[in-house]
């Protein structure tokens, strides 16, 4: 089994859309969750587009000043990029090589909703 279908399966696994873009800004990955999410503009259907079909102006101005961020170092990963809601944020991170080159970038939300299940509670 090749190494990419752990981490497709990983990223099935985020309960927040996740999309993946290389550096033309196509979209290369949406996880399920981000299907469901972008329904309205066709949520599988944004794959292989380009990301700035789906965004306006100034936030393209925002991603393309992140994007050149990321490429000024290999310690420049993660920047909040948005409020979603009250309990959710929104990140965009940097995807880089085995060489730490930059090679794409993921937008990603994150739930700061605390989990109040026991631990290891399956049952």
């Amino acid at each position: 089994m090749e190494l990419t279908e752990f981490f497709k399966s990983y990223i099935e696994t985020e309960e927040e859309p996740v999309t993946i873009c290389d550096l033309d800004y196509r979209i290369i990955f949406i996880n399920k969750a981000a299907d469901i999410a972008y329904a309205k503009i066709g949520g599988y259907d944004i794959v292989g587009k380009s990301l700035n079909t789906y965004i306006d102006f100034e936030t393209q101005s925002k991603i393309n000043m992140v994007v050149e961020w990321f490429k000024e170092s290999p310690e420049n990963n993660c920047v909040f990029a948005c409020k979603v809601k009250a309990s959710v944020d929104g990140y965009v991170y940097a995807l880089r090589n085995d060489d730490g080159e930059l090679i794409g970038f993921c937008n990603k939300r994150k739930s700061r909703i605390p989990d109040t299940s026991e631990p290891y509670s399956i049952f």
